[in-house]
């Protein structure tokens, strides 16, 4: 069994071309999806909520408003083969390692302060 373990979290089967990506930030997922013979790349935008594990069970929770007005959130775990790529849309300024107290909030009161880089 710890053979099994170790070879889940060998190096060899982590990605290495993924951004820097931290709780507050605005993010474009792109994941493969499967359908029949067919294979298309849909993508998600959202605010990552939360950031759980490491290593090779690292996963991020992100959070977007559908139509509707409703909030759909979703876990993706970083080192997945489904997941394409990552792209960082822009940062926020957070006090918190988990901004689930975003899912009570709607519309103006849901937005994040940018980080400011100069």
């Amino acid at each position: 069994m710890a053979n099994a373990v170790d070879l889940l979290k060998s190096v060899e089967t982590l990605k290495e071309n993924l951004p820097n990506i931290l709780v507050g930030d605005t993010v474009k997922v792109h994941l493969r999806i499967v359908e029949g013979k067919n294979e298309r790349v849909q993508i998600f935008q959202g605010v990552v909520i939360a950031k759980e594990g490491s290593g090779i069970t690292q996963n991020i929770t992100v959070r977007r408003i559908a139509a509707g007005g409703i909030g759909v959130e979703r876990k993706f775990l970083l080192h997945s083969p489904r997941i394409d790529k990552i792209e960082v849309l822009r940062h926020a300024h957070v006090r918190r390692s988990k901004l689930y107290f975003l899912r009570n909030r709607s519309g103006k009161a849901a937005r994040l302060r940018e980080k400011r880089v100069f």
